[in-house]
């Protein structure tokens, strides 16, 4: 039995987040930072720069005009939306180096991505303030079955085969080969690259939204975004994902089929605009 601090211990080893991202993070968190100190910190860096470019004059923004400088997109977004753009480009480079040879890398990425435009989208059916923010948490989302086959293939295949063998979730199957799940583990990565709080809450709740305290609506927008990605072949995907969630989940969120029709459609029409957008040489 392995604990999630020590699966994440030894990926570490390997992945890290890049000086710049935890340079504007400081800054975020400093109430004296100003809009010019966080353009020089994102311009010091020349490959953060010119993904953060091409991500705000993208049909993911939709800005009207050509954004030509750090200083006008900063201004444009502001420091939240810049530094959640910065992370997700960052998590994505930090991991480019490691692909377990158990993983279909393309189609996990391809996955994390749905994940994300999901609760993206569910975020903005609920008016909340920072979509984007979700974006960046549903990409994360499942990050911690990343680390553990990995650090612990063997482990992770068989409880992936005890799942699909005992028709159970493959949590449950985690928990018992291994003694954690991927939530957990994501929760424990996301704390150990000391990311923003309600990241690892969130994470480390989607499968139980109720125990998120305060970010219990962003580990529902997670839990909700897993179950649409899990139906998207399903026959009746919609109404099959209202028949797996958490049904406290569904009322809390106010979801019904024509809701999950409707994110489910907005995310097929953005997706592959979005894979290549962050992962150009696969697009």
């Amino acid at each position: 039995m392995t604990t999630p601090q020590e699966l994440v211990a030894c990926v570490e080893k390997l992945a890290s987040l890049p000086a710049v991202y935890h340079r504007i993070r400081a800054l975020l968190d400093d109430p004296d930072s100003s809009v010019h100190d966080l353009t020089e910190a994102v311009a010091s860096d020349p490959g953060i720069t010119a993904r953060v470019l091409r991500v705000v004059n993208s049909v993911f923004y939709g800005f009207p005009g050509k954004i030509e400088t750090v200083n006008r997109a900063v201004n444009l977004m502001g420091m939240q939306q810049v530094h959640d753009l910065v992370l997700s480009t960052a998590i994505i480079g930090a991991f480019s180096g490691i692909r377990p040879a158990r993983m279909h890398m393309t189609r996990f990425w391809t996955d994390c991505v749905f994940r994300g435009l999901a609760a993206r989208t569910g975020a903005r059916q609920l008016g909340l303030a920072d979509p984007e923010r979700m974006f960046v948490e549903g990409l994360l989302a499942d990050i911690g079955h990343l680390v553990m086959f990995q650090v612990d293939p063997d482990n992770a295949q068989i409880a992936l085969e005890t799942a699909n063998s005992k028709n159970i979730p493959v949590h449950e199957a985690e928990q018992a080969v291994m003694g954690c799940n991927y939530a957990e583990v994501g929760a424990a990565l996301a704390s150990s690259w000391h990311l923003p709080g309600g990241f690892a809450m969130a994470i480390g709740a989607q499968l139980m939204p109720a125990l998120a305290g305060p970010h219990v609506t962003e580990a529902a927008l997670l839990h909700l975004a897993n179950h649409i990605l899990a139906t998207d072949e399903a026959e009746n995907p919609d109404e099959a994902v209202l028949e797996r969630m958490d049904p406290m989940t569904a009322a809390m969120l106010e979801m019904s089929v024509e809701h999950i029709t409707s994110i489910r459609a907005a995310v097929r029409n953005e997706k592959s605009a979005v894979i290549a957008l962050f992962f150009p040489c696969r697009g």
